[in-house]
């Protein structure tokens, strides 16, 4: 994820990143630590993903990479051969680099607004990958965004690549209000270690900054931007959070 996705208000970055070591560190922090956005679970599914999937050696971009705590332990034991992670507080990237010290390949650290560095990518058609990952983030941008961005990642895939995006996706019936409604009760209720404060702080960024889409708005997207196939590898049991993968 990470740290500067979830929590971040994508409207007003800038902020979010003068803010990345008070009240957002310390309540991503907490919900990272007790598990609350099911981290554990996902991670270890893209982990036994990757492995089977990339017998060969493979070239990552991890676009919000944040602090890579987790993307340290999926890549674990992998093929891969480079790791380039995209965000914008330069705090989250130090610590990502100690994150993936340990990790046997290339790696490389920008930063950057990552929507802003994959259209410089594309333009210059130096760089191409076989896995590129987002991780709560997506969700961030409104629908038009959303198209435009799988647009952009498609053009940047080798042959036979994948995008993962692992993000909050709403039931087929539901709104978006009415998503928000609902991961919002199961944060009163699951999240119990957060205090009031903490509790607005997450209720004020869902309501401003989160667009979720359905899982079929999101293969419509990938069909119109021309990827073959697509699927979901994992959905946490509550129905609020999904694993996706869109093969060129």
């Amino acid at each position: 994820m990470q740290i500067m996705t979830h929590l971040k208000n994508h409207k007003n970055p800038s902020a979010s990143v003068n803010e990345f070591f008070n009240d957002q560190w310390k309540l991503y922090q907490k919900a990272l630590n007790n598990n609350y956005m099911g981290h554990r679970e996902i991670y270890g599914v893209l982990q036994k993903f990757l492995i089977e999937y990339f017998p060969q050696p493979f070239a990552m971009l991890d676009l919000g990479c944040g602090d890579a705590s987790f993307t340290c332990q999926a890549v674990l034991n992998t093929k891969i051969a480079s790791y380039q992670g995209i965000d914008l507080s330069k705090v989250a990237l130090e610590i990502a680099q100690s994150n993936m010290a340990l990790i046997p390949c290339k790696k490389t650290f920008i930063k950057e607004d990552f929507s802003k560095f994959v259209d410089e990518l594309v333009q210059s058609q130096d760089n191409s990958f076989d896995v590129i990952m987002t991780s709560f983030a997506l969700h961030h941008f409104n629908s038009e965004q959303k198209d435009w961005i799988m647009g952009q990642l498609f053009h940047l895939l080798n042959t036979g690549g994948v995008v993962i995006v692992i993000d909050i996706v709403r039931r087929a019936e539901e709104t978006r209000e009415s998503y928000i409604r609902r991961y919002l009760e199961n944060v009163r209720q699951s999240w119990s270690l957060l205090s009031s404060q903490e509790f607005s702080m997450v209720e004020e960024h869902m309501t401003s900054s989160d667009f979720p889409e359905t899982q079929a708005t999101l293969y419509e997207l990938a069909q119109k931007q021309n990827f073959t196939r697509f699927e979901s590898i994992y959905s946490d049991p509550l129905e609020t959070t999904q694993l996706l993968c869109f093969y060129q």
